[in-house]
């Protein structure tokens, strides 16, 4: 087993599995990603083309899919720090007219789930009338122990996301928005630890840096790090596919063209005044007012 020092600030190529099992036990902070559906390359939608992972066949039956997914989220269970917790965006879906949830797997894997956040995309990809137009996904928070409480700022922005899915980046079929991720790293990763920061022009604390590691092991275009980024973090990505993970090496080194909408999210994280300033000032009747 490898140390964590030759996995961090790295993009790698290969099988998410196979790199995770190389991994020490309970390095790593926080994790989010959002796995290839098992859509099987035939799901489409009026509006959404079928599909298609470059370097992945998306095709497998449900049955060993789920148990794929239990043995990734387990091992990313393993390598987590007590405390830590890892964010999985996932979907609703439906074959031969019945429902597969994601919560069908996830209940056997090592994870407490400690919530499930809406994302409203406020689109659907399919609008035949076989039922009401899906226009959400879902993320769940899992957590390995318990986490810390998040500061009000963070929580006040409630667990249904209203964030339009990503418009650029092409290259790859089912790309999530940056800020999704620079929410939930800063939500997470709100710490001071005392160090300078490397990237204070967009870090939400900057006068330090955080040492905190973010890992996504199905990186894609590399949303998720490029927000870790240019949040002071240390990240590690994971990809099956070499077009994928070159794609995320030359947006790592452009990130600072995507530092404002990084910045644009962080501007949502703030409040006047905290439920418990505004108890200690008398001010509990005006809470409408200052508290938004």
């Amino acid at each position: 087993m490898d140390t964590i020092e030759n996995f961090i600030n790295q993009v790698i190529c290969g099988d998410a599995l196979e790199i995770l099992r190389k991994m020490p036990d309970e390095s790593i902070d926080l994790g989010i990603t959002s796995p290839p559906y098992n859509k099987k390359e035939k799901h489409g939608g009026w509006l959404v083309d079928k599909v298609r992972y470059k370097g992945y066949k998306d095709f497998m039956p449900d049955e060993d899919y789920q148990n794929w997914q239990v043995e990734v989220l387990n091992e990313l269970y393993r390598v987590t720090k007590e405390g830590g917790s890892f964010f999985y965006n996932h979907k609703v879906r439906y074959e031969d007219g019945k429902m597969i949830h994601p919560l069908q797997w996830l209940l056997r894997t090592n994870w407490n789930i400690w919530q499930e956040i809406i994302w409203n995309r406020k689109i659907a990809s399919n609008i035949r009338g076989w039922r009401f137009w899906q226009i959400e996904e879902r993320i769940y928070w899992l957590v390995k122990g318990k986490p810390k409480e998040l500061k009000s700022k963070h929580a006040k922005l409630t667990s249904v996301w209203e964030i339009r899915p990503e418009q650029g980046h092409k290259e790859h079929p089912a790309v999530f928005p940056i800020e999704l991720p620079t929410r939930i790293i800063a939500s997470l990763l709100d710490e001071e630890d005392g160090q300078v920061c490397h990237a204070p022009q967009v870090c939400h604390a900057p006068q330090v840096c955080h040492d905190q590691i973010v890992i996504d092991p199905f990186c894609g275009t590399g949303t998720t790090i490029v927000a870790a980024k240019l949040l002071g973090k240390k990240y590690i990505g994971i990809d099956i596919s070499n077009e994928y993970v070159e794609y995320t090496k030359r947006r790592l080194e452009a990130a600072e063209k995507e530092k404002d909408r990084v910045l644009n999210e962080i501007s949502l994280h703030a409040i006047k005044l905290t439920f418990k300033d505004r108890k200690e000032k008398g001010l509990w009747n005006k809470r409408a007012e200052l508290y938004r």
